[in-house]
């Protein structure tokens, strides 16, 4: 997306299973769906990462559309994912459509493609990124 500092984020309880996502003064709430014990007040943390996925594609999508001098109206990502099997905590697979305006020419759409696949979040998912979980005052207990 940008190449701004990225910005430290804190995540915060709320109430039950339902946080507070607080990045560069901005909030998002996240919790779980009744039937998992929370109360359904805001999108789970896994919908929130395909929504962030939905988001880049989108904010790339409309930067080529008006680089073009098309308008953005009628321009909309869906993207719908399902989990890996059984005991396992992971996302399997995510499908993402794009819709584009009417007006889009057809022969702009090989670009589009092209541009939709410099999103940072499609990047970051579909290449190992290194992660490093830190239990604050504790050392951490690297493999190996």
């Amino acid at each position: 997306m940008s190449r701004h500092e990225p910005a430290p984020v804190e995540v915060r309880p709320l109430e039950g299973d339902a946080y507070v996502v607080e990045v560069r003064g901005h909030q998002l709430h996240v919790d779980q769906p009744r039937e998992e014990g929370g109360t359904d007040t805001a999108p789970t943390p896994v919908e929130l990462l395909v929504g962030a996925l939905a988001a880049c594609v989108a904010f790339h999508a409309g930067r080529f559309l008006a680089r073009h001098g098309v308008g953005a109206e009628g321009l909309a990502v869906r993207a719908m994912f399902t989990m890996a099997a059984e005991g396992s905590t992971r996302v399997d697979a995510v499908h993402v459509r794009v819709v584009v305006p009417p007006d889009l020419p057809p022969e702009r759409v090989p670009a589009l493609r092209a541009v939709l696949g410099a999103c940072t979040v499609k990047n970051t998912l579909t290449h190992a990124v290194e992660l490093d979980l830190e239990i604050d005052g504790f050392p951490s207990l690297a493999p190996g």
